[in-house]
């Protein structure tokens, strides 16, 4: 058995790119999950390819500037398999642009869904691990934190904010839970699809066409970190293209 098969995992942004990914690769090693995005039909796809397979799925519509979706996304993992192992936190937009372009509206979406999104899954999981004794957030920062480039100055502090955040949750958890930041680099997700301002939206997607990883690259490093068992606590992964300065 590995140290996957039974336990509960709820993920966010699962209908694409590397919450998709997480999905199937959990759900074949053993996983049970509760899946959340805000494209019903591709996460009914998902749990009908996942149980077609001989995996556990269901889904719940979430959109994760409601604190009352993430809520009920954790209440289902919890009133279907009887408690929740994982908080997998992917959700999360990047329309970069530089500041001088006063583009405050999307400066706004990322606070909203990249912050307010990763806390209002912690308010839902917390006490739920509390109870618990034990649980597991995981949480897709990105490498854009580390090394801060033109133009993604709001993203990368949005991330960065989150990537305090979690060492805190770590500090305060007194070993009763686990926190892991998964940090990637260029990976071929909807990523670009994001980035309104059109010369910027061109340059990613072009990067991303040259050197991007597959999110399943994510994926089996966010396993790894699930598996470890209960006494290990992986902190920080960040997982790029070897072509990645």
């Amino acid at each position: 058995m590995s140290g996957i098969e039974g336990k509960v995992v709820a993920i966010t942004g699962a209908s694409s790119g590397i919450g998709e990914a997480s999905a199937r690769l959990l759900a074949a090693r053993g996983a049970k999950l509760a899946l959340g995005a805000r494209r019903e039909d591709r996460l009914k796809a998902l749990v009908d390819e996942i149980g077609l397979q001989g995996g556990e799925a269901v889904y719940a519509v979430t959109d994760v500037t409601r604190r009352d979706d993430l809520s009920a996304l954790v209440l289902l993992a919890c009133e279907r398999y009887g408690r929740l192992d994982v908080l997998l936190s992917n959700a999360g937009v990047g329309p970069i642009s530089p500041l001088a372009d006063l583009r405050v509206n999307e400066w706004e979406r990322m606070i909203d869904v990249n912050i307010r999104g990763f806390l209002y899954g912690v308010a839902a999981a917390l006490p739920v691990f509390g109870r618990q004794g034990f649980g597991h957030f995981v949480t897709v920062i990105s490498t854009a934190g580390l090394r801060v480039a033109p133009a993604q100055s709001v993203y990368a502090g949005a991330k960065n904010a989150v990537r305090t955040i979690c060492e805190g949750l770590r500090m305060e958890s007194a070993g009763k839970f686990r926190v892991t930041g998964v940090s990637p680099g260029f990976v071929r997700t909807e990523f670009a699809s994001s980035i309104i301002a059109p010369k910027m939206q061109a340059a990613i997607a072009a990067r991303m066409e040259e050197i991007a990883i597959g999110p399943d690259a994510i994926a089996r490093a966010i396993a790894f970190a699930i598996e470890q068992p209960p006494d290990v606590d992986v902190g920080d992964i960040v997982v790029r293209p070897t072509l990645q300065a």
